[in-house]
């Protein structure tokens, strides 16, 4: 089956610099991620990251990369990180995002599980 879904969390990360899990693609199952949206919720311009974790039982020669590393974004505004590309994630992989301040990020990710 193929499911459209969304993921969403208001407030990343709880500690500066520290990246917070935003989705973890299930077990049997292949995500392709279709959009990320970065929103600054500051009054200042902040540094965002947001990365791919590998699953650690992943057989093949996958790593963990950067999507994103210490990229500005101008306060208030938001930034559509993907610009139509598609990102696919086995099962066990880990997006995560980090902010260069505590709860200034907010973000939309936009995906299809396939099961």
């Amino acid at each position: 089956a193929n499911t459209f879904k969304v993921k969403t969390n208001a407030n990343m990360p709880g500690t500066a610099g520290t990246p917070l899990t935003l989705y973890t693609c299930p077990g049997s199952t292949t995500t392709i991620v279709l959009g990320l949206l970065l929103c600054n919720n500051d009054t200042s311009q902040r540094t965002v990251d947001v990365k791919i974790e590998s699953d650690t039982n992943d057989t093949e020669t996958n790593e963990t990369v950067f999507i994103t590393k210490d990229t500005p974004v101008p306060a208030t505004s938001s930034l559509e990180i993907m610009a139509g590309n598609k990102i696919i994630l086995n099962a066990g992989d880990i997006i995560k995002v980090a902010c260069s301040v505590a709860d200034k990020v907010s973000v939309i990710m936009s995906y299809m599980e396939i099961t």
